[in-house]
């Protein structure tokens, strides 16, 4: 039944795509990042919905360009910008990465699936031109991760917080720890959701939805996931036009939650600190250790994807490396860490000025949806500390997303006859 279920989904975003192909975009979010296909348990758990899907928007843009002869409008503006001229020198050096990869063949099948972040990435930045359309796109991306993240801050308080909540199977955050960074990154975009919304009911329910993220985090019994949640709470009380009243709504939230955790969960969290006395805290340290001196063995390309095998032999090869900057130096060397830091604290940067230009005034939207980008790129960030997540396909949407905002904050402030420029 599900089967049959996901198959009439996936042909009723076909058919929208069809119709408005901006509207692909937002069904390749859901299955990319909802995975729903994973809970199928017959012939669609392997069916290739997210590559159909994609042809058919492709289709779809292509048909509606011929049909209104737009060719000549094209944003090229767009796809010139830094922020993806950034994506694609970053991608360019993960190919010269592979060539001279340890595992040359393990290397490039995974820079396949790499690549395949980069094409969706580019149906955003052509057919996600408005502020309405891109509204739309950012609260999809909210909802593929809050809804996994209600059922999971539900059984959360009905369980007393004794379980770990996962994220949904076959997703890219399905283990716990992942999915509390996914989640602590959802919160900002929700909390636009909130703030671009002006009807009560879907207000009302939008918090409560944040509040059942947060339970979900605390029950992922995370720890770089409560360090991810914490940047982002700090974040949302700094942008916050009220914050002599997010502060007490915040307080009574975590102690509502905090009276229901177990014993348990504050002795892992103290592990935080007392690193030292934590054997999990002192194998990660060990693997980075050794990411850091095979990268300076190796400081141009690294050893390719997938290279942790053959460089942790030493542990017997069976340990991750536990960080994304680890990982993409160990991988790519100071190249390819210099190249993705500099894409991510360059955007952040970008989007920290556009908060800050536009706090107030007829483009306050902007500066909102830039305050909230920014807060959602600090929770990765933060949770790449200790997980090896760099390849996610989230943050890179974020990072065309800021540079979608600035394009349409731009054209907005254009005089009107000039406001249709690409």
């Amino acid at each position: 039944m599900r089967d049959f279920a996901l198959l009439a989904m996936v042909l009723a975003l076909c058919w929208l795509a069809l119709l408005r192909p901006w509207l692909g975009v937002l069904g390749l979010a859901v299955l990319g990042y909802m995975q729903p296909h994973g809970y199928a348990a017959g012939f669609m758990r392997q069916a290739p919905v997210f590559t159909v899907l994609f042809g058919v928007t492709v289709l779809g843009a292509l048909y509606h360009t011929w049909k209104d002869k737009a060719w000549a409008a094209l944003p090229w503006r767009r796809l010139l910008a830094w922020q993806v001229l950034g994506l694609l020198a970053l991608w360019l050096w993960f190919a010269v990465s592979s060539y001279f990869a340890v595992m040359p063949w393990e290397s490039w099948e995974k820079y396949l699936k790499v690549l395949k972040i980069l094409p969706p990435l580019l149906l955003t930045l052509l057919l996600i031109d408005t502020r309405e359309k891109l509204r739309y796109l950012l609260a999809t991306l909210a909802l593929c991760i809050l809804l996994p993240a209600l059922k999971g801050g539900y059984w959360a308080v009905m369980s007393g917080f004794q379980d770990r909540v996962y994220g949904p199977p076959g997703s890219p955050w399905h283990e716990n720890n992942a999915f509390a960074v996914a989640v602590s990154m959802a919160i900002p975009l929700l909390m636009l959701w909130w703030r671009e919304t002006h009807d009560k009911g879907v207000r009302l329910a939008i918090l409560g939805g944040i509040a059942l993220c947060y339970g979900s985090v605390l029950s992922s019994w995370s720890r770089g996931g409560m360090l991810a949640l914490g940047a982002v709470t700090l974040l949302l009380v700094w942008h916050s036009k009220r914050k002599l009243l997010a502060i007490p709504l915040l307080l009574l939230l975590g102690t509502l939650f905090f009276v229901q955790l177990p014993e348990q969960w504050f002795g892992r969290m103290e592990t935080i600190t007392a690193h030292q006395a934590d054997e999990s805290a002192q194998s990660r340290l060990a693997v980075w250790r050794i990411g850091f001196d095979f990268a300076l063995q190796h400081p141009i390309t690294g050893g390719g994807f997938n290279a942790w095998p053959v460089v942790s032999l030493a542990t017997g090869g069976s340990l991750d490396w536990h960080s994304s900057y680890v990982k993409l130096l160990a991988e790519h060397g100071f190249v390819g860490l210099g190249l993705w830091a500099a894409l991510m604290l360059a955007t952040l940067a970008g989007l920290g000025y556009l908060a800050w230009k536009h706090r107030k005034g007829e483009f306050a939207w902007a500066g909102d949806h830039a305050a909230m980008l920014q807060a959602s790129l600090v929770a990765y960030l933060i949770g790449g500390l200790t997980l090896g997540i760099p390849y996610w396909e989230l943050p890179y949407h974020l990072v065309v997303i800021a540079a979608l905002l600035g394009g349409l904050a731009r054209r907005d402030g254009l005089p009107a006859g000039r406001a249709s420029m690409p």
